[in-house]
């Protein structure tokens, strides 16, 4: 009798993405397809292009390059290396019923070329898992939109399962505040900050409900129930939880938010503000996390990690350390072993062909 042969599960992984090298060309070029995401600039066709073609592109790649080149290494850039290790860790942990591929939203490798390669094994179910922890339409739904886009023209259209966000699983709390306790056991810190990239205030009022708080930092904290897709309220909610896993009181640390873009007004309070008040109020050693990022990159390593130290340091601090990412850590592999457990346990599916 011919054994059956169990299908396989399809896992793929999005992440942002990254220049195929910091030279200026390249820098430009991802700039471009990046920055042209209506879901990333979310104004008119025409104006989005005019924006980022005459002014954005042509003006900060060259800005953009030197940065990226003193964040390359010589495995390349580090989003894309801690990308392919996960890959590979998180392949060799799920075993033979899955297959784990690799994507990146904007620039290489691509999430058509990943969704070929979970095609050609004949997955009956993909799960896939964009890189963000909190959910916002700039980053786990452009990657949504670009993976239906992809699939809608299959002639087979596998079961398809979106891992939407994960800011609060106890595995990915877990994960980051053990990174996190290594720091605070060698130093007795001031203040920690905990800094998330930013979205224009726009993109939370578009998506905000009747229950929605509207940007106000008390109902941020405490309504994330109600408002589970609201990003700065995931934000608050993931530092509330990473504080209690600390053992941080409520004046111990504070959350804001990064990497303004343009004149229109983002979530508030600005990384940049809150660093000069602390220092001018008298914190001389701060502890910064980035939990918006699961692997270092150019907004963790250089502009938290450098930039904001200098800002800190030129207003009376002293210390400045930055809690590294989770990158390749084996509680971050386990963590996603289980979000892609769970989706299979919750729609238990295993069929067989003969």
């Amino acid at each position: 009798m011919q054994q059956k042969q169990a299908l396989k599960t399809g896992v793929l992984l999005v992440n942002l993405g990254t220049p195929d090298s910091p030279e200026v060309p390249d820098v430009r070029k991802y700039l471009r397809e990046f920055l042209m995401d209506k879901r990333v600039i979310d104004i008119s066709y025409w104006k989005r292009w005019m924006l980022v073609n005459m002014i954005i592109a042509p003006f900060r790649a060259p800005k953009s390059a030197k940065e990226y080149k003193k964040l390359w290494t010589e495995n390349g850039s580090p989003l894309l290396y801690y990308g392919v290790k996960v890959k590979s860790l998180l392949q060799e942990q799920l075993g033979e019923e899955f297959h784990v591929a690799l994507g990146m939203r904007y620039q290489s490798p691509s999430i058509e070329g990943a969704l070929t390669e979970l095609k050609a094994q004949g997955v009956h179910k993909i799960i896939v898992v964009p890189l963000f922890p909190q959910y916002a339409s700039a980053t786990v739904g452009s990657v949504t939109d670009k993976v239906m886009e992809l699939v809608k023209n299959w002639q087979i259209i596998p079961d398809m399962d979106f891992i939407d966000h994960f800011h609060d699983h106890p595995m990915f709390i877990n994960a980051f505040a053990e990174i996190g306790k290594s720091y605070l056991k060698k130093k007795d810190y001031d203040h920690v900050i905990f800094s998330y990239h930013g979205v224009p205030e726009r993109q939370i009022i578009k998506a905000a409900t009747d229950t929605c708080c509207k940007l106000k930092d008390a109902t941020c904290a405490c309504n994330q129930e109600q408002n589970i897709y609201c990003y700065r309220s995931a934000c608050f909610h993931t530092t509330k939880l990473l504080a209690e896993a600390l053992g941080l009181k409520d004046d111990q640390y504070s959350v804001c938010f990064q990497s303004r873009l343009g004149k229109d007004p983002w979530i508030q309070p600005y990384t940049e503000d809150v660093i000069i008040d602390l220092a001018k109020a008298g914190k001389k050693k701060v502890l910064a996390y980035s939990p918006a990022f699961i692997a270092d990159c150019l907004e963790t390593t250089l502009e938290v990690g450098e930039e904001y130290k200098e800002v800190f340091e030129e207003n009376g601090g002293e210390e400045w350390d930055l809690v590294e990412s989770l990158n390749e850590h084996p509680l971050w592999i386990d963590c996603l072993e289980q979000l892609v457990k769970e989706r299979c346990n919750t729609h238990a599916f295993n069929p067989t062909i003969a």
